[in-house]
């Protein structure tokens, strides 16, 4: 079986001696290794900082805190992600309000969250969904006009590029999630960035129960809220070894789905989801848009490779339901896509098998 995902570690000579090291030296809680792995992680992924999370649902719930957004706020997103994205909404204690998507991508249309702003809107959240990046120039200027933030979902979208710019660049606030078969895992964990460098330590205290971490318990007055949403020195260093190898993980996913565009694009019944000119997918898993993508589905099942919408979009919810409204965009996207294998793992003669399973299948 050729996997949808996989999990993907360092080697183990590099890896074991490494978590040996921290397992025993005395510190396994938050410490130097995760101060060392932000500051690791945003140099290579050209961020104005990065502060670790315990996972990327925490990094964009203290995005949304960070936004200034409360209780009986709404907040603009999308449906078509995995169900934390809208959750961490709900954390915030705001209201998910849902704006359509461009059905050739899946990604959040400019026009749509234009549309969807009221008195009441707080923030805009954008998912870079499997990896392909959100129009964001349309995006901010929706934003900028309206004055307000956007918090970039970057789960799927580690290593992309909008217009040149890194993802997670572009908007106030960005969040990327270290979860196990993302890009690049921690076993689990997050990262937040912002522009705002001012925010470094109430997004800290926020992390540590409102605390300031380092200081003695008894000389600091809890003032604020606070979680318990720290890394520790365990997944950072597993974090530090994977920035030695990621690179080049996450150029093969940028390869095999630029073949797979290059391919798909010539044929009869099916077509690549849409990239924007000028940018550049991680392509975390492959978007394929099919005129029957229940059959290939399955024929890619025979073939022993494992393809599949993997989510279910999140109106169909039921703790989404007050958020109802048409979304024609997402219906008719939600209709097509198809998910494909795309990482590191498959091989140039994986990604030709997969062709001709699409092709017997839509010929």
């Amino acid at each position: 079986m050729i996997p949808l995902v996989k999990v993907g570690m360092p080697d183990k000579a590099d890896l074991m001696p490494a978590l040996e090291d921290v397992l025993y030296g005395g510190q396994i809680g938050e410490g130097e290794a995760v101060y060392a792995f932000e500051a690791a992680f945003a140099a290579t992924f050209e961020l104005p900082i990065a502060i670790a999370m315990s996972s990327g649902t925490a990094a964009l719930h203290a995005a949304l805190h960070l936004a200034g957004v409360e209780d009986g706020d709404e907040v603009i997103s999308t449906a078509m992600t995995a169900e934390p994205t809208n959750l961490a909404i709900l954390h915030a204690g705001a209201k998910v309000v849902w704006a359509d998507v461009n059905a050739a991508s899946g990604n959040l249309d400019p026009a749509m969250v234009a549309r969807r702003i009221t008195a009441a809107t707080k923030a805009i959240v954008v998912v870079h969904y499997a990896g392909y990046p959100v129009d964001m120039a349309g995006i901010m200027d929706v934003a900028r006009k309206h004055g307000l933030p956007v918090i970039e979902d970057c789960a799927h979208a580690l290593g992309a590029r909008s217009a040149g710019r890194p993802i997670g660049t572009i908007g106030d606030f960005a969040i990327f999630s270290l979860q196990a078969i993302k890009h690049m895992t921690t076993v689990d964990g997050g990262i937040l960035t912002f522009r705002d460098q001012g925010l470094a330590d109430v997004a800290r205290r926020f992390r540590w129960f409102g605390l300031t971490k380092g200081k003695p318990r008894t000389e600091l007055d809890l003032a604020t809220v606070g979680w318990k949403y720290n890394m520790n020195n365990v997944t950072a260093t597993i974090g530090l070894q994977q920035l030695a190898v990621i690179g080049s993980k996450i150029d093969r996913h940028k390869e095999n789905g630029r073949w797979f565009d290059s391919v798909f694009s010539a044929e009869n019944h099916v077509r690549p989801a849409r990239v924007i000119a000028g940018d550049e997918a991680s392509y975390w898993l492959y978007t394929l848009m099919c005129d029957d993508s229940d059959a290939i589905e399955q024929a890619l099942a025979k073939s022993g490779i494992a393809a599949s919408k993997l989510h279910r979009r999140n109106d169909a919810h039921t703790i989404f339901a007050t958020s109802a409204t048409p979304l024609p965009g997402l219906d008719d996207f939600a209709r097509h896509y198809l998910h494909l294998p795309c990482g590191w793992w498959v091989t140039d003669e994986d990604r030709i098998a997969i062709v001709d399973a699409v092709r017997d299948c839509a010929a």
